[in-house]
């Protein structure tokens, strides 16, 4: 009787385990829902942008000394941050150290805007590390884009900041990224995000095609980053409600079976029928692999897009180019998907 009723006891523990584990994710809700959107403050000439360097590690010394020159250009003053030049391996520092470059420089009331120095990879690393009530509380501008991708869906679903898929401190800020970076930054404007459509000596536009894959518009939020690190996280609190989003991706250096891989992931995982529309930058070095025959990349999105019946396109200046759009997350947006375009409805700046 004694083992009978332990073991009893032993499955009846077993089962409320289990029920009160169903009864948690069942009531779960992605992190930033319903919460309204916080946008931080424009930049003004004579402001201080904080650097940081939250994921892989720069050995030269030349790329600091051109990003500060280049903020400096723009009548900003810099600030490195206290890791900014660290190395643990091929990350800019330990995880401890990274995260608290970022939690300091939120903190900082000096400090208006924090820009990644580069991306790598080790951002997903620190997400539990960031402390994102005070992130809440001292809103400001946060840029990056590759890596950092992972702090811009964290940030955003855990406290609705719109953050900036956008050029890092050691990017060119050639013209064409400068400008869209200062009209939306600056300049607070609702802006147009469309490829240039100059022919040059051509008869008809070869750089920078867009290419539809269904046409038609669609509003939402704009969502999104590099694939490889959004499809890393997911299935972790770290990303928001998919419900009527614009989802952009972008990527570099994979192989098409791999980018084919990653869609099946976000078509698994739910994130492609619930979102509005969906935008494809660029597919950067994104070669065939070594594997005998291939898809192309263009079938690859056309299987998985098509089926959806919503606007999608390929080819915005998003992504690992030196020419770029400034794209913020968390804002409403209308894409043209026969235009590829990207229409801001709203400043993403006060």
């Amino acid at each position: 009787m004694g083992s009978a009723r332990r073991d009893f006891i032993k499955k009846a523990g077993v089962a409320s385990l289990f029920l009160s584990s169903f009864s948690a994710l069942s009531s779960f809700k992605p992190a930033g829902k319903d919460k309204p959107v916080l946008k931080p403050k424009a930049l003004q000439p004579g402001d201080t942008v904080g650097i940081i360097s939250p994921a892989g590690a720069i050995y030269e010394s030349e790329p600091y000394a051109i990003a500060v020159e280049s903020f400096e250009a723009m009548g900003l003053k810099v600030k490195l941050g206290a890791y900014v030049k660290g190395r643990y391996g091929h990350l800019a520092g330990t995880d401890e150290e990274r995260a608290q470059e970022l939690n300091d420089m939120f903190a900082d009331k000096e400090v208006k805007a924090v820009v990644a120095m580069r991306g790598g990879s080790g951002c997903a690393r620190i997400l539990e590390k960031i402390d994102y009530d005070m992130i809440a509380a001292n809103p400001k501008i946060f840029i990056g884009y590759s890596d950092i991708t992972a702090l811009h869906m964290a940030i955003f679903s855990k406290t609705s900041l719109v953050t900036f898929h956008g050029p890092i401190a050691a990017s060119p800020w050639n013209k064409f990224t400068y400008d869209y970076f200062r009209r939306i930054l600056f300049d607070k404007e609702a802006i147009l995000l469309e490829n240039p459509r100059d022919c040059g000596d051509n008869l008809t536009i070869v750089k920078n095609r867009i290419q539809t894959i269904a046409s038609g518009e669609a509003s939402g939020q704009l969502v999104g980053g590099n694939l490889t690190v959004l499809t890393g996280i997911m299935g972790s609190q770290y990303l928001p409600d998919w419900e009527g989003k614009i989802l952009f991706v972008e990527e570099v250096s994979e192989a098409i079976y791999r980018v084919d891989r990653m869609m099946s992931q976000l078509q698994l995982a739910g994130v492609l029928d619930k979102i509005a529309g969906f935008v494809f930058g660029k597919c950067t070095d994104c070669s065939p692999g070594s594997s005998y025959g291939t898809l192309t990349l263009e079938e690859v999105l056309e299987h998985y897009l098509k089926p959806l019946n919503i606007p999608c396109f390929f080819g915005s200046m998003i992504g690992h180019i030196p020419e770029q759009f400034t794209v913020p997350i968390g804002i409403e947006a209308t894409i043209n998907a026969d235009k590829g375009s990207i229409q801001l409805v709203e400043p993403a700046v006060v």
